[in-house]
């Protein structure tokens, strides 16, 4: 009779455990969700940044590791200072999510706030500046909502350079 007590107590163990197990499971699966849907929104800013990199590289340019990401509200428009040198030429690529339906304008502005950018490819989510400057300076770029839906995005940032 003993040798049931004990496995009445172990199996009721076994079932708490169990019943623990799974409601971790599911918090940790909650939370999971939670971190990927911020992460992949921020994983399709990037994403959508370096498919419009690949071309330019084997153009020659060369990009830098580093990805910008920051949220871009609707009604907030971000600005990124950069140091660029004369007498290269510069790539600025710029996109949001594909698929979140946000249009993005951008523009390159000198120390006196004047447009600096020689061309602008793309439309829509995603946009490549093209910029030679005339001097050595820091430049400011400049990220607003254009169009499309009225939410706050993830956009991304990268710079390459000949």
């Amino acid at each position: 009779m003993s040798a049931n007590v004990i496995l009445k107590v172990k199996a009721g163990a076994t079932m708490r455990a169990a019943r623990h197990l799974v409601l971790a499971i599911l918090l940790l699966g909650i939370a999971t969700n939670d971190v990927n849907g911020a992460t992949s929104d921020e994983e399709a800013a990037e994403s959508a940044v370096v498919s419009l990199l690949i071309p330019l590289e084997k153009q020659g340019f060369d990009f830098r590791a580093d990805v910008w990401e920051r949220e871009l509200k609707p009604d907030v428009g971000k600005a990124v200072r950069l140091q660029l040198f004369k007498g290269n030429d510069y790539r600025v690529c710029i996109a949001v999510p594909a698929k979140s339906g946000v249009q993005i304008e951008a523009h390159v502005l000198d120390e006196s706030g004047k447009q600096v950018e020689d061309k602008v490819d793309g439309k829509g989510f995603a946009l490549v500046l093209h910029v030679k400057p005339k001097r050595t300076g820091v430049y400011i770029v400049t990220i607003s909502q254009s169009g499309g839906k009225k939410i706050p995005v993830t956009c991304a940032l990268i710079m390459g350079y000949k």
